[in-house]
């Protein structure tokens, strides 16, 4: 490719909506431009390395034996109905109406879609286990896209569907596909993926593990020990919080006029915060009142509490609410109180910890040394103890007892145990080997390519541009013809492009008349991790420069040998 006709300027400014370091790369170098909030366009060298993503993508597909087909990006509203998700999925995803007044929508994910594949053409066991993939546009209506490529509104992802007759089948898969995605980034160039334990969320299932870029741009909040034995996403991080054994002292009754906060009654009675227990009130979509009781210096992580109810439809309770289940809000205690009108909860943080403050379902009046295992001792059969913290940084690791160390990620790969979530819904069944019929049991696998070309920018970079992977690079040598307005620096250039095209290398080259700042500064943006610059003193010497991109080497090489030597290059780091 010559330079003077690539399709993507560079731009020496810095967009002012971008902040992130690859939006800003991604559009200074010519690969993206911005149809409209969360849309882009894929430029030439964009589209380039998306299509070498796939190339790696497909090959470790395949080696499990996935067979690729292609869903419709817009699917009829009536398969979402079936799978009950239709009504749960919120505003993201885009509903319309066809001309013949049909609901439909834009596939933001293709569970249902392929299932409706498979029950179609699947019905023995003789035919399972099987894996169907596809790269494919998905849409989500974001309601704030950001960071360029990372959080967009129509992106192209990998998604993967197995079914299987059994779960240990499903997890020996889950398994062959985790290494699957181990080999991807490895041969993408990711410089640091780990896979953590995740909540499944939207999708279903018990077992999920997300892939995480660490990076500093990222959403995703990661707790990991310090030696990566243990991983997991906030949503489902646990840590092993230290408790004072202490003597049980009395319960005792205490005023605290005014006093309603966890930081007030502290403050009043002269104790740490972590010697108060807060009471957290909840109301699902039936008006049923949870009531938490936590640690005063821990926070009620929602997604734990909603995983453990199995439901998404929670929300803080009234007032009113409080009031009739017998508690007073801000005095609230789990003493005395009718479990028939309501579920108690306990973190292990309060149920474990000795001598707490609680409320007495009073005006003004608290409780102190309330101890779990002897105020509930006859009702413990009634309440719930489970772990709902909030995990902070430097909270002893559940696994190695070390201070835990906080990351950020960007999410490129997601794996679930889906069960029968959509198969059971659906109808989706096989016949077993005594001709009963048996449905199928589930698992599903995503990776999003968009999300993977900034995710490399963001780990590998400098203050000049990106640093391209060679396995992913757009073109992998990128020649630069110094003072190509003599005769002999034009004919030495031309004829080594067009042998390293006769040689099949993927070249750029830069044939325009630029001065040498503006034409590395433009070689930089572009990224690619081989250079050969020719020039009026180069060629004095019967000479090309060389270097690589991330500044490891620089040599200069003899001009008759520069095409060999640049094939054992390409060689060596295409192993």
């Amino acid at each position: 490719m010559r330079l003077s006709k690539l399709v993507g300027k560079r731009i020496k400014e810095i967009p002012k909506d971008a902040q992130t370091t690859s939006h800003i790369l991604l559009v200074r170098g010519g690969y993206v431009r911005q149809v409209s909030t969360g849309i882009y366009t894929l430029l030439p060298l964009a589209k380039r390395i998306k299509s070498k993503v796939e190339a790696i993508i497909r090959q470790e597909m395949n080696n499990i034996d996935g067979q690729e087909i292609l869903m419709p990006v817009v699917l009829p509203s009536e398969l979402w109905e079936e799978s009950g998700r239709l009504h749960t999925v919120g505003p993201e995803l885009l509903r319309f109406s066809d001309r013949n007044k049909k609901e439909m929508i834009l596939g933001m994910t293709h569970e249902e879609a392929v299932v409706h594949a498979v029950r179609t053409d699947i019905n023995s066991y003789k035919q399972l286990p099987v894996m169907l993939y596809q790269i494919q546009t998905k849409y989500r209506d974001e309601a704030r896209p950001r960071a360029g490529l990372i959080r967009v509104r129509e992106f192209t992802m990998k998604d993967a569907y197995s079914f299987h007759t059994s779960q240990d089948c499903l997890c020996a898969y889950y398994q062959q596909v985790h290494d699957a995605y181990e080999n991807i980034f490895k041969k993408i160039g990711f410089k640091n993926v780990v896979s953590i334990q995740s909540d499944p969320g939207m999708m279903g299932g018990n077992t999920s593990h997300e892939f995480m870029a660490i990076a500093d741009c990222g959403e995703d909040t990661i707790f990991m020990s310090a030696n990566g034995e243990y991983k997991a996403n906030r949503d489902i991080a646990q840590s092993c919080l230290h408790h004072s054994i202490e003597k049980k002292l009395p319960l005792e009754k205490v005023h605290t006029p005014g006093k309603k906060t966890i930081d007030e009654v502290a403050k009043f009675l002269g104790v740490p915060t972590s010697k108060a227990g807060k009471a957290v009130f909840y109301a699902d979509g039936n008006d049923n009142v949870i009531f938490v009781v936590i640690r005063g210096d821990i926070d009620v992580n929602e997604v734990k509490l909603k995983n453990y109810l199995n439901t998404q439809d929670l929300q803080f309770a009234t007032d009113e609410q409080i009031r009739k289940i017998g508690c007073v809000s801000g005095y609230a205690s789990p003493l005395n109180i009718d479990f028939e009108k309501t579920r108690v909860i306990f973190d292990q943080s309060a149920a474990k910890e000795f001598n707490l403050i609680v409320g007495a379902n009073e005006e003004d009046y608290h409780y102190k040394n309330f101890n779990f295992s002897r105020e509930m001792a006859t009702v413990t059969d009634k309440i719930d103890t489970v772990d709902l913290a909030v995990v902070k940084e430097g909270e002893p690791c559940p696994v190695t007892g070390e201070p835990l160390v906080l990351k950020r990620g960007i999410e490129i790969g997601n794996i679930f145990q889906l069960g029968t979530k959509y198969t059971d819904s659906m109808g989706c069944s096989y016949l077993d080997q005594k001709g009963k019929s048996q449905t199928m049991i589930m698992g599903c696998y995503g990776i999003g390519v968009g999300r993977i070309i900034a995710s490399v920018i963001e780990q590998s970079n400098d203050k000049f541009g990106p640093i391209w992977p060679f396995s992913i690079a757009p073109y992998h040598v990128h020649i630069c013809a110094i003072n190509s307005k003599k005769p002999e620096v034009k004919q030495a250039a031309e004829n080594l492009y067009s042998k390293f095209l006769v040689e099949k290398i993927e070249v750029i080259y830069d044939d325009r008349t630029e001065k040498p700042g503006s034409m590395f500064n433009d070689a930089d943006l572009i990224g690619v991790p081989l250079r050969i610059i020719i020039s009026p003193k180069t060629l004095d010497r019967k000479e090309v420069e060389f270097k690589t991109r991330d500044g490891s080497r620089k040599e200069f090489i003899p001009l008759e040998s520069i095409t060999e030597f640049i094939k054992a290059e390409i060689d060596c780091r295409s192993q």
